[in-house]
């Protein structure tokens, strides 16, 4: 009967082993610190990401920064690409309210506090209604985007939103710098 022996030295999951789980070790640790990175990516102007338990989710969108432009909104449009939208900036943190006057397709309100998470959605609002639609005592930003979209995308209230439009200081989930 032979018996084996191990080598000198080398015990366990042997030379090779050990060097694997050294370089895995390493993997770990890189990753790791260059998560915060991947997480603070660069934001693109025209464009908002949410991070949802699905993942992330981009929307393409138009501003609306004057009292005019947030007038208008998306009066009158007959269409809106399923990946647009429009985000409606507020220089302060505030009580604000929308309604659908004239304007002809179903729309997703969402409504975020000045660090980007969202606090309230109003879903699938009826076009052309006049009836005012609460957004809540403390909104800085409101992205209007296709009815139903919202949900589809995973989006609620705690859902954070990134985008360089908003301020970075105060933002629960932050653009990388320049």
């Amino acid at each position: 009967m032979t018996t084996a022996r191990p080598r000198a030295g080398l015990s366990g999951p042997g030379r090779a082993g050990r060097l694997r789980n050294i370089a895995a070790g390493i993997a770990a640790g890189l990753a790791l610190w260059l998560a915060p990175a991947a997480a603070q990516a660069r934001c693109v102007p025209g464009q908002v990401q949410f991070r949802t338990d699905s993942g992330i989710v981009t929307f393409h969108v138009s501003l609306a920064r004057t009292p005019a432009e947030r007038e208008r909104g998306l009066m009158n449009r007959r269409h809106l690409p399923r990946d647009a939208g429009m985000l409606f900036l507020f220089g302060k943190p505030g009580p604000v309210s929308f309604w659908m006057h004239d304007t002809l397709i179903p729309l997703d309100m969402i409504f975020m506090d000045q660090s980007g998470r969202v606090t309230r959605i109003h879903a699938n609002a009826t076009p052309l209604s006049d009836m005012p639609i609460n957004g809540g005592s403390r909104v800085f930003a409101v992205l209007e985007i296709n009815g139903g979209m919202a949900a589809r995308a995973d989006i609620r209230p705690g859902t954070v939103m990134r985008a360089d439009t908003m301020p970075q200081k105060r933002a629960a989930w932050r653009c990388a710098r320049r």
